[in-house]
């Protein structure tokens, strides 16, 4: 995937984006982290199609890309099984074997037990997992998800971040993951890529060599939040200048 000078203006406004460039691998898996309004969800957003860049170029795997975002948007009158099925109904996936495929995708991220259980019977972080299931119905080698545990307590998010690091390793899905916490983008990224307040450019990289095994609370996650957030305050500072 190739992201080439993009910049983003809405309307008249201001720059949202400015010069943007990355380069990320197949199945690499990158943390965009910024402040609260540095443009990294308007990215995500050019990057899966959902809205065009001002300027400059995305290119993406033609196969496209799948959305995972804060909320979990299940259908509250659909069980997590026929969520997922709903996904692979859209991809074309035959009647006869959408049941089977559904069930393996909930196994796929430790759900089975809960495929006939309708949404409002589900925690927070079990609506996220299902959500997980169906983004990965879709099919498409770029995964892109947009603060999706943000809204979970720290015991929950830390379950679900073993569980993201799990299935990433198993399906080579390309992730893009949009956080605003350090820590939580310092445990998960292969690469952690920081954006200035807006307007939005690349200020700084961190690629990080071995990422198994790492855990929330691991000394080089907290090492490395440490210089990060460092920069993003040096950032912030600059900004309110």
């Amino acid at each position: 995937m190739r992201i080439q000078k993009v910049g983003k203006r809405f309307g008249t406004g201001p720059l949202v984006l400015d010069g943007v460039t990355l380069d990320i691998a197949p199945g690499e898996f990158v943390c965009l982290l910024g402040a609260s309004g540095c443009g990294k969800s308007t990215l995500l957003n050019l990057i899966a199609g959902l809205d065009q860049p001002s300027s400059g170029l995305i290119e993406t795997p033609p196969e496209g890309s799948s959305v995972m975002f804060q909320e979990s948007a299940l259908m509250p009158w659909l069980s997590a099984r026929r969520n997922v099925e709903l996904a692979l109904r859209l991809r074309g996936v035959a009647r006869a074997e959408r049941r089977a495929q559904a069930m393996e995708l909930l196994d796929t991220v430790n759900l089975a037990d809960a495929a006939e259980k309708r949404p409002h019977e589900l925690s927070g972080g079990m609506r996220q997992r299902v959500a997980l299931a169906r983004a990965l119905a879709q099919d498409r080698p770029v995964l892109l998800m947009d603060e999706p545990f943000a809204a979970l307590d720290a015991i929950t998010r830390d379950l679900l971040h073993d569980e993201l690091e799990r299935v990433w390793r198993r399906t080579g899905r390309t992730v893009v993951f949009v956080t605003h916490n350090v820590r939580e983008a310092a445990r998960l990224g292969q690469r952690v890529v920081l954006l200035s307040s807006r307007p939005g450019r690349v200020a700084g990289e961190w690629r990080i060599a071995h990422t198994e095994g790492r855990r929330i609370e691991s000394p080089e996650v907290a090492a490395l939040s440490i210089e990060i957030t460092e920069k993003l305050r040096k950032e912030i500072r600059r900004n309110a200048a």
